[in-house]
């Protein structure tokens, strides 16, 4: 049996002659008018010559993506109706004819305005698209009675306007950065001085010799390294010889072991994903990647992506850079700013963009730059962890994870997660977990998180199995495709949702959207985008009744199947146009001319 085929029952599969109804049919569709786009029509008897060059992978660049102009949207002083304070802007350019606006907004999409439910006031007042839930017969927003104004907000991080002009005029005291990125290059020079005068003892002494096919001299450095650490107890930029320091017992501020992690998603793993996986039972997540240098010029639109819901009681923000003083100066903001439970660093990061301005994935071989920034982040604070994020290298056949873990640990890392796949591999092939326990067994006190192809309770006891070092599990495509995958590792048994609850589960993710994004026009599209995102994954998932042998592996493509009813048909379809559909169904009818194309395009199913 082909393990790259989800085998489906009898009586859901669809034959060639049923056309093109059934869900998993629909995808032949786009992707033949996908190939149409790239590279033309075929004449017969013609073979189709790729150009590496010309072909795409990662992501759909250039593709459509629906813009709210400016100057479409309401002024703030009529947000709330007429009878406010008059705009005091003499050159605003937002929208001041009320009536204009709300004839050009359209109809209301729903009888009830989930923000006002839950809150008792809607900041979007006449903008919403629900306003009729929240507007008095003169047109005028309403507060609740038991609308309490004081309540803390649900949502914190973001960066504010005072933070902003700091950060853009260059005020912000980096002072405390720069003092620890020079620590660290002592200490890095320290290490390197002691090295290579260890060398020439040993050279001298005749005692060591490294010719070809004995010992490296990564391997020597990761000795000298681990007597270095014996000796001295460094630990990122400060060095502890008492006994209560970081190498003693004691409880750590934040416990990585046994817990089952959400993966930072670029993208999909926003906030109102995040509060799905934290019901559905995640114990720790973190936020999508965020740059360094954007964070450091004060762009609202990276800053965006450290928000944490209150739900989210363990939560991290996930950085990347190039350099190590970019990286410990956000780092520094945001420890400072934000409210944090610890900071990851990614050197993982396949994306070319990132790779080629030697930030992701090129980290793994630029171990000076490495040792820099680990070392300094780590000394920010006791009580702010310091976590990196990494793959087991860059090429394929030539791993070099095992080498970095134990040098991450030294340099004062809290923890590291390790995705079983090098940067060439992407998300093809197998996770590699033997060589994920491999690194594992490497570390000596450092919880270290293994990552990669866990879709199902039985994939998580496999893996567990094969790799006992492994502290805990991160999940991230597993999660994307099934969200429940957290609930049914901790109950130990499948679940299976209807279409049904699936469906429920979907226009939570909507509310929360509309919560998060704003319940305005704008807010709904932005909602409706990130929406079909998370689609783009989601149609993926098999229901158990449908396998002819249950559980479905993350990288099985399924025989072209129907589902047990109209709906399950639809959320299986790899179509967009299905899922343009199914999201109508949630937030009402797409703008005129809207076209929808997913971010990425998947190496790998």
């Amino acid at each position: 049996m082909d393990c790259g085929i989800c085998y489906i029952k009898p009586e859901y599969l669809v034959t060639e002659a049923d056309g093109g109804s059934a869900a998993a049919n629909t995808e032949n569709n786009e992707t033949n008018k996908r190939k149409r786009e790239d590279g033309g029509e075929v004449e017969a008897g013609e073979k189709k010559k790729w150009d590496k060059k010309e072909r795409k992978r990662g992501q759909n660049k250039n593709r459509p993506v629906f813009k709210d102009e400016r100057y479409s949207h309401l002024c703030h002083s009529l947000i709330d109706g007429t009878g406010g304070e008059p705009c005091s802007l003499a050159n605003c350019r937002y929208v001041h004819d009320l009536d204009a606006y709300l004839a050009a907004k359209g109809e209301d999409l729903g009888p009830e305005c989930y923000v006002y439910t839950t809150k008792g006031y809607c900041a979007r007042g006449v903008s919403c698209r629900f306003s009729k839930a929240h507007t008095n017969e003169q047109g005028r927003n309403l507060k609740r009675e038991d609308y309490d104004e004081k309540a803390p907000p649900t949502t914190c991080n973001g960066v504010s306007s005072e933070l902003q002009v700091r950060l853009r005029k260059h005020e912000y005291d980096f002072s405390r950065s720069k003092e620890l990125i020079k620590m660290a290059e002592k200490l890095r020079d320290a290490r390197k001085l002691k090295e290579q005068k260890e060398k020439e003892k040993n050279q001298s002494e005749g005692t060591v010799s490294l010719t070809a096919g004995e010992k490296q001299p990564s391997e020597t450095t990761e000795k000298i390294d681990g007597e270095k650490q014996t000796d001295s107890k460094s630990t990122g930029c400060a060095i502890d010889d008492s006994a209560t320091g970081r190498d003693a017992d004691q409880k750590p501020a934040v416990d990585f072991r046994e817990k089952l992690v959400l993966s930072p998603l670029t993208t999909l793993g926003n906030l109102p994903f995040r509060r799905i996986c934290k019901e559905f039972g995640a114990d720790i997540t973190c936020g999508e990647m965020a740059c360094a240098q954007p964070l450091l010029k004060g762009m609202g639109q990276e800053w965006a992506l450290t928000k944490r819901h209150q739900s989210e009681d363990v939560f991290g923000v996930q950085l990347c850079g190039n350099n190590p003083n970019m990286i410990n100066q956000a780092a520094q903001v945001i420890h400072e700013t934000a409210q944090v439970d610890f900071i990851d660093l990614n050197i993982g990061c396949p994306i070319d963009l990132i790779y080629q301005q030697g930030g992701g994935s090129a980290l793994m071989r630029r171990t000076n730059i490495l040792e820099l920034t680990v070392r300094s982040c780590a000394a920010l604070s006791d009580r702010l962890p310091f976590t990196v994020k990494m793959r087991t290298g860059i090429y394929a056949d030539k791993s070099v994870a095992h080498e970095l873990l134990p040098l991450v640990e030294e340099w004062g890392a809290s923890a590291v997660t390790l995705h079983g796949r090098s940067r060439e591999q992407r998300y093809t092939k197998h996770a590699n977990w033997a060589y994920i326990e491999e690194c594992a067994a490497k570390a000596k006190r450092m919880p270290v998180i293994g990552n990669g192809d866990i879709l199902s309770y039985e994939d998580y006891v496999e893996r567990r199995t094969l790799a006992p070092h492994v502290s805990s599990v991160m999940i991230g495509r597993g999660a994307l495709i099934k969200p429940w995958i957290f609930q049914e590792i901790k109950e130990k048994q499948a679940w299976s949702p209807s279409s049904g609850q699936r469906y429920e589960m979907l226009q939570k993710f909507c509310n929360y959207g509309l919560e998060h994004w704003g319940s305005d026009t704008k807010g709904v599209e932005t909602t409706r985008r990130f929406l079909l995102e998370w689609q783009s994954f989601l149609y993926r998932y098999i229901p158990e009744a449908l396998q002819t042998a249950p559980p479905q592996k993350i990288n099985a493509r399924p025989q072209k199947y129907r589902g047990r009813d109209e709906m399950e048909t639809l959320m299986s379809s790899g179509n967009a146009a299905d899922w343009v559909k199914l999201s109508e169904s949630l937030l009402g009818r797409v703008p005129e001319g809207f076209t929808f194309v997913p971010k990425h395009k998947a190496n790998a199913f």
